[in-house]
């Protein structure tokens, strides 16, 4: 049932929703994936990658057009991050990834705590 293409079609469009929005629907996606889905860690960060690409696009397209970029950062994090992407994706193929699992599973659940506990609210 849960690789059903209305269910498939469903979750990829609440992620997507929170991807639109900057939560990170990736993270989600790959949990999703990883623990409802039963799919394997590989597998699972693949299909994140190419469900990632058009969302992000998308989400960019919108952003840019309603002037909310910040050019003087975006460039460096662009530049950064495809750095650091092309060198990680070279040196990573040996490592443990059930440690990076853990790791990354930890990370998302601080994350969730400071925005759940600790989140400052704006004046309005």
């Amino acid at each position: 049932m849960l690789e059903s293409f209305p269910v498939v079609v469903l979750i990829a469009a609440i992620l997507g929703f929170f991807s639109g929005i900057g939560v990170g629907g990736g993270s989600l996606l790959i949990l999703w994936l990883t623990l409802v889905a039963n799919m394997e860690y590989t597998v699972a960060r693949q299909i994140n990658l190419l469900f990632f690409l058009p969302a992000a696009f998308l989400s960019c397209l919108f952003r840019v057009r309603q002037k909310h970029i910040c050019w003087k950062i975006v460039i460096p994090a662009i530049i950064g991050g495809c750095f650091a992407c092309i060198l990680l994706s070279r040196i990573s193929a040996g490592w443990d990834l059930e440690g990076i699992q853990k790791a990354f599973g930890v990370l998302l659940i601080l994350v969730g705590i400071k925005e759940v506990f600790f989140h400052e609210k704006k004046a309005s």
